[in-house]
């Protein structure tokens, strides 16, 4: 198995397992946002007498419902690209080959989130969404897919949960 085989498998498999842990991280404000209730404070927050204001009236109308399926989005495509890496080997694809099929998968999922960009109702939300879904177009594009993923990809699942839910 050549050396940019085993690479690429790594990198998946390192993507896959970032963005499944990312995506569980923010649960309870998820829940929080989607019955209107206020999520449990966290031990080190001061206590505050007045309600702080839902996250859902502070935000454009579909913000939470695109920014979690950009979310779902972004989690069926680690799992694809972790998938379609383990069958490579069964395959016993070339280097060029695995890199093509992850530029395939790429490729695909920026599709998807562009969609998603087009539907949000806020401005910021749509521009954020739209640059990470160019940014997922240029690991699609990337010479050495694989190390894209490594250095870039594994960045995108972060920033969304810091940004998309504001």
């Amino acid at each position: 198995m050549s050396r940019s085989v085993v690479y690429a498998r790594r990198a998946a498999a390192t993507v896959a397992l970032g963005v499944l842990a990312v995506g569980c991280q923010d649960t309870a404000r998820e829940e929080a946002a989607r019955t209107g209730a206020a999520p449990p404070p966290s031990p080190t927050a001061p206590a505050s007498a007045a309600p702080s204001p839902s996250p859902v009236a502070t935000t454009a109308a579909n913000t939470v419902e695109v920014c979690r399926e950009v979310d779902k989005l972004i989690l069926a495509g680690s799992r694809r690209i972790a998938t379609d890496s383990a069958a490579s080997v069964t395959r016993d694809l070339t280097g060029e080959q695995v890199a093509d099929q992850l530029r395939r998968n790429l490729a695909g999922l920026a599709d998807d989130v562009r969609a998603q960009a087009r539907r949000a109702a806020d401005p910021e939300i749509r521009a954020l969404i739209q640059e990470t879904a160019d940014r997922i177009d240029a690991g699609s594009r990337a010479s050495r897919p694989a190390a894209w993923m490594d250095s870039t990809f594994t960045a995108i699942p972060p920033k969304l949960t810091r940004e998309c839910r504001a």
